[in-house]
């Protein structure tokens, strides 16, 4: 079944469709006719009508579980933005509430208090920087993982900013309760890496004790460049490029200090 006919204007088309329809002799006689006037300036094409779009909806829920999540999922939004000029101790609960749209009482449906939402939200950024350190850890060699680590680091940041910049703040200041929670989670980030690590061709036979500390060597390090990047006001700037360079430096010397360190097993 036919579709309705082509009205492009192009007139390599138009040209097109009147070799399929006349016959050679005829298509030059056809052409001067009707469409000797293409290229003239004071041609007259088509007015183009407006077409007005709608917006697609955007899908509401359709589980309780999944309205659940999206409303804590804007309560965690809620508190980042909130927290992005000052400490996360002095967002109240009544402000995230508002923020996300629901009344106060409802917070409680998706959290104990605003101590939980913290250590949440400081989980879910660790969670990011455990994803980075996963991803360098497939390059081949000591340049091209921390290249590796820097560049996805970088691209998490951009997506990120806010959470990253809730973690340097909460690291040593702010709530106890969070403080702590970074710190956890910082620990458990360098448990995963020296597990890894010892693994990895070459440090089979190292202590666990030297192990832990090189996997503490390169996550501070990765952290300290994620703080530096956070204050970095233009992305792909001077400012960053500098950030990127020194901190590539720093975790591969790190890593191509592990090569000729000498474990107490090895």
């Amino acid at each position: 079944m036919e579709g309705p006919p082509d009205r492009s204007n192009s007139s390599a088309h138009l040209y097109t469709q009147l070799v399929l329809q006349h016959p050679p002799a005829a298509c030059q006689h056809v052409c001067d006719r009707r469409y000797t006037d293409i290229r003239s300036p004071e041609a007259t094409l088509p007015r183009l009508e407006s077409v007005s779009v709608a917006p697609v909806p955007v899908p509401e829920p359709t589980t309780r579980a999944a309205r659940k999540e999206r409303t804590r999922r804007a309560l965690l939004d809620a508190a980042l933005e909130l927290s992005a000029d000052r400490t996360f101790s002095a967002v109240s609960l009544r402000e995230v509430a508002r923020e996300a749209g629901i009344v106060p009482t409802a917070f409680y449906r998706h959290f104990a208090s605003m101590d939980e939402l913290g250590v949440t939200l400081a989980a879910d950024t660790m969670g990011v920087l455990r994803q980075v350190l996963r991803d360098a850890r497939r390059a081949r060699s000591a340049g091209d993982n921390a290249r590796a680590s820097l560049a996805v680091l970088v691209e998490q940041i951009r997506a990120h900013k806010s959470s990253f910049r809730f973690l340097a703040r909460e690291r040593y200041g702010g709530l106890p309760e969070v403080s702590r929670a970074v710190n956890d989670q910082l620990r458990l980030l360098t448990g995963e890496l020296a597990h890894d690590l010892g693994g990895m061709p070459g440090l089979g036979d190292w202590a666990d004790d030297d192990l832990e500390m090189a996997a503490s060597l390169l996550v501070v390090a990765l952290l300290e460049v994620a703080v530096e990047l956070v204050t970095v006001e233009t992305p792909g700037g001077p400012d960053e490029a500098a950030v990127i360079t020194r901190g590539e430096k720093q975790m591969r010397l790190i890593i191509l200090g592990m090569g000729v360190w000498k474990s107490a097993h090895g």
